[in-house]
């Protein structure tokens, strides 16, 4: 099967469905995401996340803030079971949210962990990470004062957000307070979206 235009591996593609099916299955017990999207999960969810991973496809170490119902972090943990490295580190303080993640990674042999820690203090529990990537959490400004402690223990981060149509306002917003070099990468999946992907994060004030 091909996913944005890219090839995917079986094994992957069975990793990627019985996700689909465990999220499904939860979402009728608890909010892991608006009511309208559960039927095409796989249009608006898998290849929405998926774009993450075929941006920065090498084996590294991650951190995905807010997972939620697993956007884009397990997605990511997936891909990188058929690397057989690399790491995602989902970070979710809600339980319930943190318990399906856990059977997520499980069921699917992805390649992640979860930590039920508030994201202001995820930094000081986490190791030093390579990429953080986060979905549908804040607003740009917010985000890069999540990712400011991390990229505090390693210059060399890179931060990967999704984002829809107004983006650029968020990012004339965030230029009030952060310096930071900025690459735009149109949405696969939806007109108009991008995945941000940011360097060099520096705080102004």
């Amino acid at each position: 099967m091909e996913l944005n235009g890219r090839r995917v591996s079986r094994e992957t593609q069975e990793r990627l469905e019985h996700f689909v099916d465990l999220f499904q299955k939860w979402s009728k017990a608890i909010n892991l995401s608006a009511p309208s999207t559960l039927k095409d999960a796989w249009d608006r969810h898998i290849a929405d996340s998926a774009q993450i991973f075929q941006l920065q496809s090498r084996a590294a170490n991650w951190v995905d803030l807010g997972s939620g119902g697993g956007f884009p972090g397990v997605v990511t943990a997936i891909f990188l079971a058929e690397v057989k490295d690399g790491w995602v580190r989902l970070v979710e303080s809600n339980n319930k949210k943190a318990a399906f993640l856990r059977t997520a990674l499980r069921e699917t042999g992805a390649r992640g962990s979860v930590h039920p820690t508030r994201i202001e203090d995820a930094a000081v529990d986490l190791p030093v990470c390579d990429f953080v990537s986060a979905r549908a959490l804040a607003d740009l400004d917010k985000l890069l004062e999540f990712v400011q402690p991390f990229a505090m223990r390693n210059e060399k981060i890179r931060a990967y957000f999704h984002k829809g149509r107004d983006y650029r306002s968020e990012v004339e917003n965030a230029h009030g307070r952060w310096a930071f070099d900025l690459v735009e990468h149109k949405s696969a999946v939806e007109m108009d979206s991008v995945v941000l992907e940011i360097s060099n994060i520096r705080h102004l004030v």
